[in-house]
């Protein structure tokens, strides 16, 4: 039986909501319904689309849409699947296929690295949050490893007083136990000890993509950029502007969330994104 609330949803479309083309890609990799039991009340394209909704327009679970499902039931879900580790399942498949599509091997063999301090909410803790003096940001720090088309490979979130070459530690080894990446490129910011570190015990490379001497002001450098537009796609979703989760673990859900979603649009498209035209209002003579 389907449900009247997907009926209606229907008739209503979010730009959050997935086209029939990114459901196709999703829908296969989601778990199997358990069985035994309650059948499932509501659709899973629905569940999909309110985290989708959280995630982009950034709004508390509490003030989902009433033609979602119930917003208790949207967070079991997200909650249940991150147990069940699922968009770590479904980010390295569709980040495959889009690697294929652009005729690049399905598994990448080297990465870029960044960081970005985010301010966090009142409702990030003062165990998980701290200062960076260096951005002048209270909040927290996530970490970001990227293909070299700046498609996401993993991520770790931490307190913002962490620093760079002491961070990307914990997400170096993730990295190495998730890929067969060996190579990774990074800013000055992870100069120093590290480098030495992932070479003996990683056997992985990092090496520093530095600023030209004479460079004055803003210029775009080789490699790095890729990394850098993915942070501004990840805050484009406006629940990743700011840090509000009171766990890192679900800071770094969010993260994923918002990169299957950039990956899958950018699958059922198949073409590059166009930018949006300015429209020039002129006032009424």
């Amino acid at each position: 039986m389907v449900h009247r609330g997907w009926v209606a949803r229907r008739k209503r479309r979010y730009p959050s909501d997935t086209s029939d083309a990114q459901w196709a890609l999703i829908e296969p990799l989601l778990p199997e319904a358990g069985s035994g039991g309650r059948p499932e009340k509501h659709p899973r394209r629905d569940v999909v689309d309110a985290i989708l909704y959280v995630v982009r327009a950034g709004c508390a679970w509490r003030a989902l849409p009433a033609d979602f499902p119930p917003w208790q039931t949207v967070y079991w879900y997200f909650n249940r699947w991150e147990q069940q580790k699922v968009t770590e399942q479904i980010l390295p498949v569709v980040r495959g296929q889009l690697r294929a599509d652009e005729g690049r091997d399905p598994e990448p063999s080297a990465g870029i690295i960044d960081s970005q301090s985010v301010r966090g909410a009142d409702t990030v803790g003062q165990d998980t949050r701290g200062y960076d003096a260096g951005k002048k940001v209270n909040g927290r720090k996530r970490f970001i490893i990227t293909d070299t088309l700046g498609l996401l490979l993993t991520t770790m979130v931490c307190s913002a007083s962490v620093q760079d070459r002491d961070g990307a530690k914990s997400i170096l080894l993730d990295l190495y136990l998730r890929t067969r990446v060996r190579f990774v490129f990074a800013d000055a910011g992870f100069a120093g000890r590290l480098l030495d570190w992932a070479t003996s015990i990683l056997r992985t490379t990092v090496e520093v993509v530095r600023k030209p001497p004479e460079q004055r002001g803003f210029a775009v450098l080789p490699r790095r950029w890729a990394v850098e537009r993915t942070l501004a796609w990840l805050t484009a979703h406006r629940r990743l502007a700011r840090d509000y989760e009171r766990d890192p673990a679900v800071s770094e859900a969010m993260i994923r969330w918002a990169a299957i979603n950039t990956i899958t649009r950018r699958l059922a498209r198949g073409t590059p994104a166009a930018r949006q035209q300015k429209y020039m209002i002129t006032p009424a003579t």
